[in-house]
């Protein structure tokens, strides 16, 4: 089943003092909404997973890692795994994110091992995708975000595929100050679905969430969200600031 999503991506902000005061803030916001339709993710800081874990309401906000290593184990000095991530009690996974690809140099392919790896051990990855100014320029961006999905996803069969929710981002948009139109959004969040569909069918297209990744923020979340195929954000810095992300969930 589709669902609306808000997840917020901290990036490398708050200690772990100033993350379990943003959560505990984030956790009482939502403690009083009823019949809640959205999911509330916060994607943490890797020091943060266990102890905001332990303190948010699970029924509300749900817990994820911003980046796993594509190996299971071993003698990785400094990664992650997948599997110590959902000892922690995290659902989710970021994978593919945009300052992934341009400032650690990960591709399509490795993107891929990690998104296995997660799904191996139960965790859903937000996979993120996305095209660079030059690229839209030269009128080129729809290929790259097919690359994009067909190298990095389209090799999972479909029940794999059922656990993955993506987030497109139009990288040109991420703190520059210039956001993409609800119209651009919108275009780039059908042709996903449409590729989905062509790949996996109408039902799984229909159930995949999709999340847009572009300077959301309270002045443009509810016009972004009105459309068809956008089913929610990857919120970067509004997610460090609880009224402001308490906003964007009630902007459906």
């Amino acid at each position: 089943m589709r669902r609306k999503i808000v997840a917020g991506n901290w990036k490398m902000n708050n200690t772990l003092k100033e993350g379990l005061e943003l959560a505990r803030r984030v956790n009482e916001l939502l403690k009083n909404d009823q019949d809640q339709e959205v999911v509330v993710i916060l994607g943490t800081p890797f020091i943060h997973l266990s102890e905001v874990g332990k303190l948010v309401d699970p029924s509300k906000i749900s817990i994820s890692a911003q980046n796993c290593s594509a190996e299971p184990r071993g003698a990785f000095t400094g990664e992650i795994s997948a599997e110590m991530i959902a000892s922690t009690g995290a659902r989710y996974v970021i994978l593919g994110h945009s300052e992934r690809r341009a400032y650690y140099h990960e591709d399509d392919q490795v993107i891929n091992r990690k998104v296995k790896t997660a799904l191996e051990y139960k965790l859903h990855p937000v996979f993120c995708c996305g095209e660079i100014l030059d690229q839209r320029e030269e009128n080129i961006h729809f290929d790259v975000i097919r690359k994009q999905l067909e190298v990095g996803l389209f090799d999972l069969n479909q029940d794999a595929f059922s656990g993955i929710i993506i987030a497109y981002e139009p990288v040109w948009a991420i703190g520059t100050g210039v956001n993409a139109t609800p119209e651009q959004a919108q275009e780039m969040h059908k042709f996903i679905r449409d590729l989905i569909n062509k790949k996996y069918g109408k039902e799984i297209s229909t159930d995949t969430s999709i999340l847009y990744g572009g300077s959301c923020k309270p002045s443009n979340a509810k016009e972004l969200f009105h459309n068809p195929d956008v089913d929610g954000g990857l919120i970067g810095g509004a997610s460090l600031k609880a009224d402001d992300f308490y906003s964007i969930i009630h902007s459906f």
